[in-house]
């Protein structure tokens, strides 16, 4: 562990230089398994915020200058080193998250291909030329970097939702100031380091590690040289984001929370619908935006389901993310911990059975059961509210209209997962839900090359695919006569 922590910096980076906190000031990060200090790190001030991103806007012209094909490079060797290192990285992770070390090391993969796919799309970014309808002038359009863009990233996915933000950025030509979430930054610091080695210039990337999010990331989006914000994190926050921004007219992107429903047809493969379920539902020990938050399944295939889950869940070891033949880590916090085990014992009090789990362990680290209820009332909590751990409520439906209206009955839109062998029936159930991505006979639909978001309090603009470079991108239009 020693060895890991050692090879990150500690402090904040300004300017392309690594310096303390304003003040000297830090603070700890803690291992969630239990409850160790891994190590202590720069707590940024308002004022070390303030230097960053004079940094990056100091340092945006140059860049946005520099050419596509020597952008797409630094985002190319990034990609190569970060691969070449995953051990270093995904331990990193568990150690700060709690996530095991095969599912850390699925995530530098994922995390990895961001910067492989933009490094792609640097020297794609093109405009248009085309006659004017009316007359003799000609229409031209340019694509250029947005600017100085602050990215507030969450402690879930510590990696990929930093390289999802950072790949396009760099691909566009934008110049960043990172905070991530205080609970895991370790992660980012080694990403920052690994990107500097990989040619990123001073002043393009900047990271401010602090406990004080608000009051550091509050002056800069306040801030005229701020010119674009992304955040990943939850809904609540996020709003309040929003708001600030509109101080500024800033550029937004907001991934926030998400409430998935996971529809079980009746004609459904059900062994294809329970391993689909199992990863919609303990992808990240089920701390995920897109993680399966309601069961929603046809009466006829429910018992069947319900059982095959409960064993499935049942069977999964949980313990330290570094141990061997480890299934689930600890949830992220003890007050996580006691969330999620509070929305349990509502559904429980309102009629729900528990099939497995249900029961807080005793002894060190934040740790819960995969747990499976079945019964659960519509009225429930566990139905309206994120859960955002490893717990499955389950309840039944009869037909088509009904689960399809159900399903939209909430604040979020973010993704939905449907399990059917009718073709049709996908084409009309894909088109009348209400989110921004859905996951056919599938568990899982992030990918670097399609567009991830949501709509409704999910948020809006997109990551990732084709989409996710044009969030950093202003277009301008030139009328040029003949």
């Amino acid at each position: 562990m020693a060895d890991v922590i050692e090879t990150v910096p500690r402090q904040l980076l300004i300017g392309g230089e690594w310096v303390d906190a304003t003040g000297g000031a830090t603070f700890e990060v803690t291992n969630p398994a239990d409850g160790r200090v891994l190590t202590r790190i720069a707590d940024a001030t308002p004022a070390d915020g303030e230097r960053a991103l004079a940094a990056a806007a100091a340092a945006q012209k140059e860049w946005a200058a520099t050419e596509p094909r020597t952008r797409g490079e630094v985002l190319r060797r990034a990609f190569e080193l970060l691969t070449e290192r995953a051990d270093v990285f995904a331990r990193l992770m568990t150690l700060e998250m709690g996530k095991t070390l095969a599912e850390a090391k699925g995530e530098v993969t994922y995390g990895a291909e961001f910067f492989r796919w933009f490094s792609e799309e640097a020297v794609r970014i093109h405009g248009r030329y085309s006659p004017a309808p009316s007359g003799p002038t000609r229409l031209i359009t340019m694509k250029g970097p947005v600017g100085p863009t602050l990215m507030i990233t969450p402690w879930n996915f510590p990696l990929a939702m930093g390289t999802r933000k950072i790949g396009p950025a760099i691909a566009a030509g934008c110049t960043m100031v990172v905070k991530p979430a205080h609970e895991t930054p370790l992660t980012m610091l080694a990403l920052a380091a690994l990107l500097e080695e990989v040619g990123v210039p001073a002043g393009v990337l900047n990271v401010v590690t602090t406990t004080d999010s608000g009051g550091v990331c509050e002056p800069l989006i306040r801030d005229s040289r701020l010119r674009k914000l992304t955040f990943t994190g939850s809904t609540g926050v996020g709003k309040v984001l929003v708001s600030q921004a509109a101080d500024q007219l800033l550029r937004v992107s907001m991934e926030l929370g998400g409430n998935a429903p996971f529809l079980v047809f009746e004609d459904a493969d059900v062994d294809a619908a329970v391993d689909g379920a199992m990863l919609a539902k303990m992808r990240n020990i089920g701390e995920a935006c897109t993680s399966a938050n309601r069961f929603l399944v046809h009466e006829s295939v429910a018992e069947e389901f319900s059982a095959r889950m409960a064993e499935r869940m049942g069977a999964l070891r949980v313990g330290d993310g570094t141990e061997e033949g480890v299934d689930v880590g600890p949830l992220i916090t003890a007050k996580a911990r006691a969330g999620v085990h509070e929305l349990v014992d509502d559904a429980v009090s309102g009629g729900a059975r528990a099939l497995v789990g249900g029961v807080v362990p005793e002894g060190p680290g934040h740790f819960y059961p995969p747990t499976v209820l079945v019964d659960v009332p519509p009225t429930a909590r566990v139905f309206r509210e994120e859960i955002f751990g490893p717990v499955a409520p389950i309840a039944t439906f009869r037909d088509e209209d009904e689960v399809i209206e159900r399903a939209n009955d909430t604040e979020y839109g973010l993704v939905a997962y449907v399990f059917t062998r009718d073709h049709a029936r996908v084409l009309r159930v894909s088109e009348a839900l209400e989110f921004g991505m859905v996951g056919i006979n599938t568990g899982i639909v992030s990918n670097p090359a399609a567009p991830f978001g949501g709509v409704k309090h999910s948020g809006f603009g997109r990551e990732g695919g084709f989409e996710g470079i044009e969030e950093y991108l202003e277009t301008k239009y030139v009328g040029s006569a003949l």
